[in-house]
Parts: structure tokens; sequence; C-alpha cells
């Protein structure tokens, strides 16, 4: 595409290039836009005057448009009015493709260890059309070397322009709707699953379950584990080595995956920069009872990172009849009283009295209560806010704020559109069910949630579901268990980092891993359901970015920025040290350059600094190389040649292969003793089993699939445990099993039947099919439920 460029003295610039405009919408994925910085594109703030053909969207603000009018006017200064009317348009063009939002590709530049290009990669007709025309301008658009070696022959110099992608080629890129029907809009799969990327934050931690920050000014966040302890991070996510708090020695926890009590919620004090203090939810016993305890802390006058253990006061204690649905949520409104999200008791159906704890009023349990903790220095540790819809009904704990509550875990408070304020203020959550659904709710004062009449929109308790008095408010959200088991609230994304995200409010489930969102359609107050995916190919091939995180997804948090974080776990157990920190990142669209700059201000630090070391790695994408050796053999297709060699067959022989849709890992020998190279190779037989879906090079874990009458097949995880796990572990040469995998962590084997369901061996037993079971192909179970394990050689059961 051409343009007319006036001759000096006009700065006008015409173009008949359009680039889309941008708006908040969902369309599949395609390209990979990315600028010089290896960030994503943007839209300027300020106009662009000189590469206006990228105003609405591209790589340049104001400051780098002008940069680059100033570097053409010195390179056109040189010719006179016949090299204007030839050259100009050359020059202009080829010096705005630093703002293309597909500069990084157009100058070979995908990654930080390549030296970028000084003249774009250009397509061969066009390349041509320059060098016939302006080949005199190269000297002034370049200092390579080579390329001032080759300048003086067309084809050895536009041999040297091209692309190893011919696709990023300019300007036929221009034209390519793959490319350029999409930019700057959220991408998404074919299925509509939005295609966003993560950037490790922190790892090494066990059962993180709450990151909160300080409001402070310090941009410093606190990430708390279930176990009790309350690590200080700072801006920069370096750890401090000493504890913020810890108080492992009272809480009430133990090693069991999926136990619920614990450590459970924190939150700071709105004006906790003038004041200190802090409020922590947790699981404590006193005698032979259960309560959930809420106390208040400070922090400690001489170190600002650490808290004060001997200023703790109990605000607050509840008797636990059961030791699950312990709630856990703190939070503090825009109205500045405290809220507590308290679970109904536990066990199943809150069975408490005539009609659950959930629905009677006079019981703390199954509520959002709402307390008043300011100026309680002396006198009641907490007052009722006068407002409180309760507080003049008999029957009913004026603590109360809304009821009808199962379990809800994680809630957060909007903080309202940037601009607009729109939204701002109401709190969501994530309440968990019961059998059948999952919920997503927004608080609203003296309201019924339904629990244990409802569950979701349907009935639970129909004789409570058919009272007319009953006047539930309705989730904004529901979905089945076949999507998830276990609802993890999250926030509505209003930090500044990624204007497309803004509104959005991302969620997730604790058993499949499944991450999700939904968005408000402001006329008609409905809300729009994507499912939140990782990155495809090139997608999250940045710096930094990741496409893939473990499966328990614990919680959802904030900075003090307001940018989206999540926390989840590979081994729900709170001593495996399997936690990681995910911050959340749209690849299509970030804010305009020093948009979102802030200055934290200075923490004095006492404790030693841990340096933050990420370990997690983007899949599915090798990086590129700019080198090209000779091609060599890869040895990602070698496995079965790998086999045979091992296992000593004649040349041209081949091992019986399994039937599965997932490529075999490359496995370590592993022999038992008095095992041979020369053994032949066993026949598929009735009960054998293998491990797929591991990591490479870890061949002790994976899904378990068992091969019965000529056909391979998963197991289902009803009833899975250690025992059953040990009996695979044995059959496959190992020691030990380390762990009894579920809710397919690694990975779904959906090509494949469900062979065995409701496994119950006792851990003698030679195979799988020697346990008890319902029987060959009989199960009542889906592949999100298909069983796993982790094996071992060690002596002891080691914790994960």
């Amino acid at each position: 595409m051409r343009q007319c460029v006036r001759v000096p003295g006009g700065l006008g610039v015409l173009w008949a290039l359009t680039v889309c405009v941008l708006v908040l919408c969902v369309v599949p994925a395609a390209s990979h836009p990315q600028c010089l910085d290896f960030k994503p594109p943007f839209r300027p703030l300020r106009e662009l005057q000189f590469c206006v053909m990228y105003k609405e969207f591209g790589c340049c603000d104001y400051e780098k448009d002008q940069q680059l009018r100033a570097k053409y006017y010195r390179i056109m200064d040189n010719f006179d009015y016949y090299g204007y009317a030839n050259c100009a348009g050359f020059v202009l063009e080829m010096i705005c493709q630093e703002c293309s939002p597909f500069a990084a590709h157009l100058f070979d530049a995908e990654d930080p260890t390549t030296p970028v290009r000084t003249i774009p990669g250009l397509c061969p007709d066009y390349c041509s059309q320059f060098w016939n025309k302006c080949r005199s301008t190269i000297p002034l658009l370049s200092d390579d070397p080579h390329i001032a070696e080759v300048k003086e022959d067309r084809t050895r110099l536009c041999r040297y322009l091209e692309l190893d992608d011919a696709d990023y080629c300019y300007p036929h890129l221009l034209s390519d709707q793959k490319l350029t029907l999409n930019l700057g809009r959220v991408q998404s799969d074919v299925d509509g699953c939005l295609q966003l990327c993560l950037e490790e934050v922190a790892n090494g931690l066990r059962n993180p379950l709450a990151m909160v920050h300080a409001n402070d000014g310090t941009h410093r966040f606190f990430v708390a584990e279930q176990v009790g302890l309350v690590w200080t991070y700072l801006p920069d996510r370096s750890k401090l080595e000493k504890p913020f708090l810890n108080i492992t020695k009272v809480v009430l926890t133990s090693s069991w995956e999926g136990d619920e009590r614990g450590f459970l919620g924190l939150t700071f004090h709105p004006k906790h920069k003038y004041n200190r203090k802090l409020y922590v939810y947790y699981s404590v016993e006193v005698g032979f009872d259960e309560r959930i305890r809420i106390s208040e802390f400070q922090v400690s006058a001489h170190d600002m990172n650490v808290v004060d253990h001997a200023s703790e006061r109990v605000i607050l204690e509840i008797d636990e009849p059961a030791s699950n649905h312990n709630g856990g949520q703190l939070l503090f409104a825009d109205d500045g009283y405290l809220y507590v999200f308290t679970g109904d008791g536990g066990m199943a159906g809150d069975p408490f009295g005539k009609y659950g704890n959930a629905q009677n009023k006079s019981a703390l349990l199954g509520k959002v209560l709402r307390i008043d903790v300011d100026n309680n220095s002396r006198g009641p540790l907490y007052r009722i806010p006068p407002d409180n819809p309760f507080v003049h009904d008999w029957g009913a704990r004026p603590e109360v704020y809304a009821y009808g509550v199962r379990n809800m875990w994680r809630c957060s408070v909007d903080r309202g559109d940037p601009w607009t304020k729109e939204g701002k203020g109401r709190i969501f959550c994530g309440d968990v069910g019961q059998n059948k659904f999952e919920e997503i709710d927004i608080i609203e004062k003296g309201r019924n949630f339904g629990w244990r009449a409802k569950e979701g929109f349907s009935c639970y308790d129909k004789k409570l579901c058919a009272n007319s008095s009953l006047d539930d408010v309705l989730p904004i959200y529901a979905y089945p268990h076949t999507m998830g088991k276990s609802v993890t609230g999250g926030y509505v994304y209003r930090g500044c980092e990624y204007p497309n995200m803004n509104g959005m409010y991302i969620f997730g489930d604790f058993m499949s891993g499944r991450l999700m969102s939904l968005q408000e359609d402001r006329n008609t107050g409905t809300w729009k359901y994507n499912e939140v995916c990782m990155g495809k190919g090139m997608t999250c091939a940045f710096p930094g970015l990741i496409n893939n995180y473990h499966q328990y997804i614990i919680s959802f948090a904030e900075d003090e920025a307001g940018e989206l974080y999540f926390m989840s776990t590979g081994v729900p157990s709170a001593t495996s040290p399997s936690g990681v920190v995910y911050k959340v990142v749209d690849p299509s669209r970030r804010a305009p350059p020093r948009h979102c700059h802030y200055d934290p201000l200075p923490v004095r630090v006492k404790s030693n600094l841990i340096k933050f070391v990420p370990q997690e790695t983007l899949t599915g994408l090798e990086q590129p190389h700019k080198a090209k050796p000779e091609p060599q053999p890869t040895d990602s297709s070698d496995w079965l040649q790998e086999l045979v060699d091992r296992l000593g067959l004649p040349d041209g022989a081949t091992p019986p292969l399994p039937t599965t849709t997932t490529k075999p890992p490359r496995r370590k020998g592993r022999r038992r003793k008095g095992q041979t190279g020369t053994e032949s190779v066993p026949e598929l037989q009735n009960g054998m089993v293998r491990l797929v879906g591991g990591e490479r090079g870890q061949s002790d874990r994976g899904r378990v699939e068992l091969y019965v009458n000529g056909e391979w097949g998963t197991v289902c995880d009803d009833l899975w445990n250690i025992n059953n796990a040990e009996v695979v572990c044995r059959q496959l040469g190992f020691t030990r099993a380390l762990k009894a995998a579920k809710n397919s962590e690694f990975g779904e084997g959906k090509d494949l039947r469900i062979l065995l369901d409701d496994v119950q061996c006792d851990g003698t037993e030679s195979g799988l099919l020697d346990c008890q079971h319902t029987g060959v192909g009989t199960n009542n179970c889906a592949h999100y439920e298909d069983a796993g394990v982790i094996c071992g050689t060690s002596d002891h059961i080691i914790e994960v």
C-alpha cells in the first residue's frame, strides 16, 4: 500500500492503511503481535502525528513517534526534490515499522537474545521496487556491515532482508487477515475460550490461600500458608526470610489432602498505615472443641515487616460442629466495616436444627457477618453497625448481614470502573455447592442466598424450596459439577496494565482447575460466561510469560495497583511446598508505556532477602533460534528406537505399541535387580498398566492406564487411595507409592474408555484387576476423575 508525502514544509501524511478499531470483544486467536521491547502493543494516549497508520494500535507512543519523525527528516535532508519524490514514501514506511504491532517479527527480534535488524523484513517484490528506486538511501537507513556489502546486488540484498516467517514480511502482512483482523482484542480459541497468559510471582509455598496488600504505598504483598505462616514479599518479588506472622503452634490443620481447617484468611485495616492493625481468620482447638477464631493483631512498632504476636486480641470465636465448611474470608468493604464469611458448620446438607444453620438467623454459621472494629481500644472489641439489617429482629444475631450461605470461599470488593466508577463496592463471592452446582453471588444487605433450600438455581431441600417466605436472591451464575466441584471466587479486574480485561470477573474451580470469566451486559444486567484457557501456539511467547499452572486453584488476589493474581498447588496438602502465585496477563494488548508507573514507598528491611527464582516454563512451544545449524535428527520421535535398544530386540523387530493418542515420553532405564539387556519384549497381557501424562523425563508419575481385552483404558478416582497406588507402582517396578493422584491431575484420557471404577485394594494384590471393583467397563464417572499415581523408590513416603 502506498501513500502520498508532501515536499518539505508540509507535515501532512495521508495513508490508505486503516487499523482495526479496538473493541472489548472476543475473537479467534491467530496472530502474535509483539513490540521491540518484547511486550504486547498498545493504544497510544496521545494521537501520533507522523506514523499515523498506527495511531489506533501499535508499538509507539507520541514521544517515540516524534523521534522517528526527526530520524526521517535527518535522512531526507540528504536528497533533492527528485529524491523526495521517489524515496520519501519508502523511507517513511520502513522507519515507521518500529510502530507496527508486529515490530518484533518485522525486525526479527522475538526474543531478547538476538540482535535487532536495522531494516525491517521486506517481501521480495517490495524489496525489488525499493532497490530499483531508492538503494541510495540504504547507508542512511542501516549501519549493518553485511547490508553495506550486498547493497549493490539486488538478489543478495533482498534475500538478506527476507524473514524466516514470510507471513510477517512488509507490506504483505497488512493484507493478511489472519494477522490483522483481530488486533488489540482479547483472543479466544475456536471454542470461545479466552487466551490469557501467566507470570510466575512466587513459588515453594504450602497451600497459599490468601495474598493481600497493606494499602500503605509500599506495594508489598503478603502470602499466607494454611499452616499459619504469612510471608512478606517486596515489589521486586524477593521474599523476607523472617515470616511476617507465625501462629503455626495454635493453628489447627493437618497434612491430609483436602483438610479445610487451618489459617484461612487475613485482611489489613483500611487505616493500617496509621493504626498498624490486621485481622486473621483461623481454625483452633479449645479443649475438645474445634472453633473458628477471628483475631486482631498489630504490626511491630520496631519492624514494619513483622507482627507483634503478643498483640493478639480475639475478636470472635464460633464453635464448629464438623471439620469442614469453615468459611475463611475476611474483608473490609467500602463502608469501612469488617465482613466475616462463615461456613454452615460442615457435614453434608446442613443437617443442624430444623432448617440448618444457614437459614437460622440466630446462628452465626452459614452467614455473612458485618461488624465495626474501629475505636475498640476500650470497651467491646467490636460493635454492631447501626444499619445492620437484623438489629431489631429479636430472633436474629445482630452481626448477620446476609444468610443462606453454604461455604463461601473467596470474596472480593469491586474497585469499580477506573473512569466511571461503575460497579464500585459490589462484593462478589463464590459459594461452594453440595452435589450438583457451584455458584457466584453478589452480596446484598439482608438477603437470603438460599442454602439449604436451594443449590445454585435448583432446589436442594424441596420442602424448604417450596416455602413462599424463602424470598432468596439468585446467583449471577451457577455451573454444574461436570465443570467443577468446588468454586474459588475471584475478582473483577480493575487494574491498569491490561485494558481489555476491565470489568471481567475472573474465578476458578479448585477441583477441576478450570479458570472462568463473567462479563456483565450493562443493557440487560445478565452475565456472559467465557472459559479462560492458557494461550496456545505463539500466544504467550513473550519473555517471562508461561501458559500452564498447577491444578488446584486455591485463591485469587489483587495487588495494591489492582493487578490480578491467583494461587494454586500441585498437591492440596498444607505441608506440600508445591504452591505457586501467578499473575494474570492479557497478551493481546497492554497499557501505554509509563501509563501504569508508580513509585513504591521505601521499605526498611531488617531480615535477609531471598531472591525470587522462577521455576515454571512455557510449554508447547519451541523458542525461536536465529542460528541455523545443520539439521540434526531429533530425539523426540526416537522413543521407540530407544525402547528397542534397551530391550535388546533384533534388527527389524518392534515391540507392541499401546493404542493411545498420548505420545509416550522418553524414559530413562529403570531395571529390577537381575534384569539384563537381552530380555525379550513382553506381550501385552490383561492387567498391565502404564503411566501417561507426566512431564518429560518424569517416568515415575502419570495417569494410570490399564490394558484389558485388547484395549487400554483409564481408572476412575472414586475410592482411589494410597493402597491402590501401591499396587500400580509395584507392578511398574517401583518400591513405593508416594501419592494417589485424583481429579485428572495428569490430564484426561478422553480418547479411551473408563475401564475400572470404585477400585478397592488392600495393597498386596499383583494388579488392579485382582482388587475389588464394579466390573470392567462399568462406571459412573467421567474423565475429569481419571486416577493417577506418583511412584518412588524411597523407603519412606515423601511429602510432595
